[in-house]
C-alpha cells in the first residue's frame, strides 16, 4: 500500500528562537477546545464492539468488544492537530492501537482503495486507503499520558495527523472497506473530500478533478 507524503509542524528553530511552522491559514492553539456536532454519548463497556467489514480480504466481518480492542498493542505518536475552524494544537502525544495494526489483523481486499470511518450516530468521514495505513494514523485512546475525556472522544477517536482533524472522527465504533470512493458526514456538506491542511483543501468547492466523487 502506497503512503501519502506527510508534513509536520511542530517546533523548530529560527535564528536561535523557537517557533512553530503551522500549515496556511492556522493559528496556534493554548489547550484543547471542544468543538463536534451533536451529543456526547454514553459510553457503555457491554455494548461497545468496533467493527471492521465492507471489502475484506477473506469476505468476513470482525469485532472487538472494548477490552479486546483496547488489549492490541499500544503505541504512542506525537503529532499535532490541526482544526478546518483554523486553530492548530501542537506536539500532542497520542497513545492508543495504530490503523496499521486493524489492517493486519483484519486486511482489506486487494481492490480496497478508501476506508469510511463510522462513529457514534451514524457519523461517518472517509478517507484513501493511503492516508488511513500511514504509520502515523492512529485509534488514540490518551492524550499526553491521560484518558480521553469523553467530550474529546472517549472510549476511541482516529488521529490522521497530516490531514484536518474533522477526518478523525470521534466515538469512533468502526471502519467500512470501500472498492471506490463515497463521502461522508461532512463531505457531503460541503467540506474538502481529501483535507490536507498544508494545501488548504478546506472546502469542496476547491477540488480539482479527481479529488473526490461528485456531490
Amino acid at each position: 500500500m502506497g503512503q501519502p507524503a506527510e508534513r509536520e509542524s511542530g517546533e523548530r528553530a529560527a535564528g536561535g528562537a523557537a517557533r512553530f511552522e503551522l500549515p496556511p491559514g492556522q493559528r496556534l492553539q493554548r489547550g484543547w477546545p471542544v468543538t463536534h456536532y451533536g451529543p456526547v454519548p454514553k459510553f457503555r463497556p457491554d455494548r461497545w464492539e468496533f467493527r471492521v467489514f465492507g471489502a475484506t480480504a477473506d469476505g468476513e466481518k470482525r469485532g472487538w468488544n472494548h477490552e479486546e480492542f483496547t488489549a492490541l498493542p499500544y503505541v504512542t505518536v506525537v503529532a499535532d492537530l490541526h482544526c478546518v475552524t483554523k486553530f492548530s494544537m501542537v506536539g500532542a502525544e497520542w497513545g492508543g492501537v495504530p490503523a496499521r495494526t486493524v489492517l493486519d489483523i483484519a486486511p482489506p481486499a486487494p481492490d480496497v482503495t478508501h476506508v469510511m470511518v463510522w462513529a457514534e450516530y451514524g457519523f461517518s468521514s472517509n478517507l484513501r486507503l493511503a492516508d488511513f495505513a500511514s504509520g502515523r494514523t492512529l485509534f488514540a485512546t490518551h492524550k499526553d499520558g491521560e484518558l480521553l475525556t469523553a467530550e474529546h472522544g472517549f472510549p476511541l477517536r482516529l488521529i490522521v495527523p497530516h490531514l484536518y482533524a474533522w477526518k478523525g472522527p470521534k466515538w469512533v465504533r468502526g471502519i467500512e472497506y470501500m472498492t471506490a470512493d463515497r463521502r461522508g458526514f461532512w463531505e457531503e456538506r460541503g467540506y474538502h473530500n481529501i483535507g490536507d491542511p498544508w494545501k488548504e483543501q478546506r472546502y469542496s468547492y476547491q477540488e480539482e478533478p479527481g479529488d473526490g466523487p461528485e456531490l
